[in-house]
């Protein structure tokens, strides 16, 4: 039996992937969504849930979970057309002599007559608070998928960009306290969330690192601070400790598919085009002179990556951009 080949395959299921699967669908396409996750919504849906984003449009504010629910409402008005496989890492991308791709991955092959790489950043690995017998403790979080776990709890926060910033603003009214620690005076986050944080009630330790984590039974009950200044040292009480240093990644196999690569960013042209045709990029995935990192612009950039894709797949037809309302009856 044939291996069934599809218009599309998108490789990464974050929010700008599960779009481009609703906007591919919408234009009668069928599609494969491939993610190394368990499930779709990428880093949203699996470190920060809980989070608020602020410039969606037509959304004051709005969780991050909430977004990826919407998103795939949106998606599935489409699920008759799309292929969702998870928990799968893909390997190689091969192009074959007649244009289709061969997409092989950890678990199998799968065949394509285009492919949208939305893998964002790639793997991610939280950076590690660096302080001895850290991995002991069971009350040391990188991420927060709940709120409800640090209800009337003294709470410790390490970071000083936007992440730090925004997670002791909300948990400010959750929380008994919060106390941000960060090893400069000033902040990294945004200047507006800057001033926030120092009209609030959040305990703001600067220039602080944590030197040891006093507990027992696995659960974290002080820190010993250092000031960088002073070198004086200071135990600070807490029962859960947040640590937000930032993520390394890594695009993985990605780095050896033959992909004209900027930095850890796949390179793409006016039509979200990468270094081989019939292979695209959008969102955190790809970089071009003057590219801005948003979900919003992730957005338009698949919007334009599926109608190159398209053309692509089907050379022979004539494809011409139309709006939702002519195509959803």
């Amino acid at each position: 039996m044939a291996e069934q080949i599809f218009d599309l395959t998108i490789i990464g299921g974050g929010p700008v992937g599960i779009y481009g699967a609703f906007y591919a669908g919408m234009h009668g396409m069928s599609i494969k969504i491939i993610d190394a996750l368990p499930e779709l919504g990428g880093q949203l849906a699996a470190l920060y849930p809980e989070k608020y984003i602020y410039d969606l449009p037509g959304h004051p504010k709005i969780k991050a979970g909430e977004m990826v629910e919407q998103l795939l409402t949106q998606m599935n008005q489409y699920q008759d057309k799309i292929d969702i496989v998870t928990n799968t890492t893909v390997e190689t991308v091969e192009k074959l002599e007649d244009g289709t791709f061969k997409i092989c991955t950890n678990q199998e092959c799968h065949y394509s007559r285009s492919v949208i790489i939305t893998a964002g950043n790639g793997a991610f690995t939280p950076r590690q608070l660096d302080v001895p017998n850290a991995d002991d403790f069971n009350n040391i979080h990188y991420f927060v998928s709940s709120m409800d776990r640090f209800k009337g709890k003294d709470v410790i926060i390490f970071g000083g960009g936007d992440s730090a910033v925004d997670w002791a603003l909300m948990l400010e009214g959750v929380a008994k306290t919060v106390k941000i620690v960060h090893r400069r005076d000033d902040f990294r986050a945004h200047a507006a969330s800057v001033d926030r944080l120092k009209s609030s009630t959040v305990e703001i330790l600067t220039p602080y690192v944590a030197k040891s984590l006093l507990g027992e039974n696995n659960q974290v009950t002080a820190v010993e601070l250092t000031n960088l200044t002073t070198n004086a040292t200071e135990k600070v009480n807490a029962n859960e400790v947040i640590v937000l240093f930032g993520f390394i990644s890594s695009l993985g196999p990605i780095k050896d598919w033959d992909l004209e690569l900027d930095k850890n960013a796949l390179c793409v042209n006016h039509r979200q085009q990468t270094s081989v045709s019939g292979i695209y990029a959008a969102g955190d995935a790809c970089t071009f002179d003057g590219k801005i990192k948003m979900i919003t612009t992730g957005f338009g950039e698949m919007v334009v990556a599926i109608n190159a894709a398209i053309q692509y797949a089907y050379p022979e037809k004539v494809h011409r951009h139309k709006h939702s309302s002519a195509l959803v009856k």
